[in-house]
């Protein structure tokens, strides 16, 4: 698996499958998530300045607590954009799906509301003294970019690659199971994260040293076969099988023209 020059540049972070199948991801550097944290701030920012606009007749009724209540704002805007953006975009924020930068779990997995929650909740602590210089800090001294909400959560912020979509899952989409409203609900019944798998197998297949491929698609198309409750036709084989199961997990032809490497299970 051959390294390119921003895998040297930010380091990255391997993940290795049941299948000892090893995966790995770029990890987003200090100036990308400084750049995405400039652009969710000022949403922030925004977004607070809104609501203490509309909030403005009682900070007129109670001048006293106008400051107290401006703080509270802000951080409730703060903590709540970020975890529920991270939540409701597989870990990604505006400023994140701007700059191309994705939160996953360290085990490659998508992650979900409680790793959106603690890692942002420890942020107050991250951005001790000012501008996130103890994050940051401990960003350069751990291994893979974490500061010490991702250490709480157990995450890493990495970068996300645009990858074609191979052809042979276009010519997987010429087979005639495609057509088969059975196999294709089943297939639309997979876990994310099993989708994420076959998905990121499929997209990355061709960086997999030969042996390491065919033990995964060996593997992957006997628990696509468990997971679907289909025996696989006699004439595909577990590749095939698995691209068969990823042309059918994509919506449509238009969709097929580019898709961002996922995180894998």
């Amino acid at each position: 698996m051959t390294e390119t020059p921003d895998t040297l540049l930010d380091g990255t972070h391997a993940v290795l499958t049941p299948e000892y199948v090893e995966f790995r991801f770029t990890l987003a550097g200090l100036y990308s998530r400084f750049l995405a944290w400039v652009v969710d701030a000022l949403l922030v920012l925004l977004g607070t300045s809104m609501l203490l606009t509309g909030l403005s007749l009682v900070m007129i009724a109670f001048p006293g607590f106008a400051s107290a209540l401006g703080l509270v704002v802000y951080f409730l805007v703060d903590w709540g954009y970020a975890i529920a953006l991270e939540t409701a975009w597989s870990g990604q924020t505006v400023g994140k799906r701007i700059l191309g930068l994705r939160v996953i779990q360290r085990s490659g997995v998508r992650i979900g509301f409680y790793h959106a929650a603690l890692r942002n909740l420890a942020r107050p602590v991250d951005r001790l003294p000012i501008l996130y210089l103890v994050g940051g800090l401990t960003a350069l001294l751990s291994g893979s970019q974490q500061r010490l909400g991702d250490m709480l959560a157990g995450t890493v912020v990495v970068r996300e690659r645009r990858l074609k979509v191979p052809s042979a899952i276009g010519a997987a989409a010429g087979e005639g199971l495609l057509a088969d409203p059975l196999f294709v609900s089943r297939v639309k019944r997979l876990s994310a994260e099993a989708r994420e798998l076959v998905l990121t197998a499929a997209l990355r297949r061709e960086e997999l040293r030969m042996e390491a491929r065919l033990r995964l698609f060996s593997a992957l198309g006997a628990r696509l076969q468990e997971l679907l409750a289909m025996e696989k036709p006699a004439h595909l084989s577990d590749e095939k099988w698995t691209l068969l199961v990823a042309a059918a997990l994509l919506p449509s032809p238009g969709s097929r023209a580019g898709v961002r490497a996922r995180a894998v299970a």
